[in-house]
C-alpha cells in the first residue's frame, strides 16, 4: 500500500513519478542513519558504563589494598603492645637515675636505677616505646619488636663508640658528674 498523499500529488500533477520515487529513498535513507546513529549511542554508552565499572573495580582494588595493610599494621602494633605489656622490667621507687637517650632525632628520659643503667649501656636490654611512654625490656623481645616495627625500639650494641676523625672536642675529656 502506497502513501496516500504521495498518491494525490501525483495524481495532482503537482510532483512526478521520478520525486515521490526519491523523497522515498531519501526517507528510507534517513531511517538507515538513524537506526545505525542509535546504535553507535548505545555502544559508546555501554563502552562508558564498561570503562567507569573497571575505573571503580580499579578505586575499590585500591582501597581494599589500603585497609588490608591499615589492618595488618594496626594488628603489629598490638602483637608489639602485648610483647612489651608481658616482657617489660618493673621499675619501682627506687629508680631515681634519669637516662638520656635519643629516639627519631629527640632526646627522650627514662627513669632507672644504677643496675638497669649498666645494663642498657652493655646492650642487655632496650627502650621500647608503647603508648607515648617508654619501657624496659630484655634484648631478644626488643629485637623481635625491631623486627616488626624499628621505630618503636632503642637497642645499644654494648660496644663504645669509636671517636669521629672530624670531631673538635674530641681533645676535651667529658667530667664525671654529665650524666648522659
Amino acid at each position: 500500500m502506497g502513501n496516500a498523499l504521495q498518491d494525490q500529488l501525483i495524481k495532482a500533477g503537482v510532483a512526478s513519478k521520478k520525486q515521490a520515487h526519491d523523497a522515498k529513498k531519501n526517507k528510507k535513507q534517513k531511517n538507515k542513519q538513524a537506526r545505525s546513529s542509535n546504535e553507535k549511542a548505545v555502544d559508546e554508552a555501554k563502552l562508558k558504563v564498561q570503562q567507569a565499572a573497571k575505573e571503580k573495580e580499579k578505586r575499590d582494588r585500591e582501597l581494599n589494598k589500603r585497609k588490608e595493610v591499615a589492618a595488618q599494621q594496626k594488628a603489629i602494633s598490638a602483637e608489639i603492645n602485648q610483647l612489651i605489656k608481658a616482657n617489660a622490667i618493673k621499675r619501682g621507687e627506687e629508680c631515681e637515675i634519669s637516662y638520656n637517650f635519643e629516639h627519631r632525632s629527640k632526646v627522650k628520659r627514662i627513669y632507672v636505677n644504677e643496675e638497669l643503667k649498666k645494663q642498657v649501656i652493655q646492650g642487655t636490654l632496650g627502650i621500647a616505646r608503647i603508648e607515648g611512654s617508654y619501657e624496659l625490656v630484655p634484648k631478644p623481645i626488643a629485637e623481635k619488636i625491631q623486627q616488626r616495627n624499628e621505630k618503636r625500639v632503642v637497642l645499644f650494641d654494648g660496644e663504645e663508640q669509636g671517636a669521629d676523625e672530624n670531631d673538635p672536642y674530641a681533645d676535651y675529656q667529658i667530667p664525671d658528674d654529665l650524666t648522659w
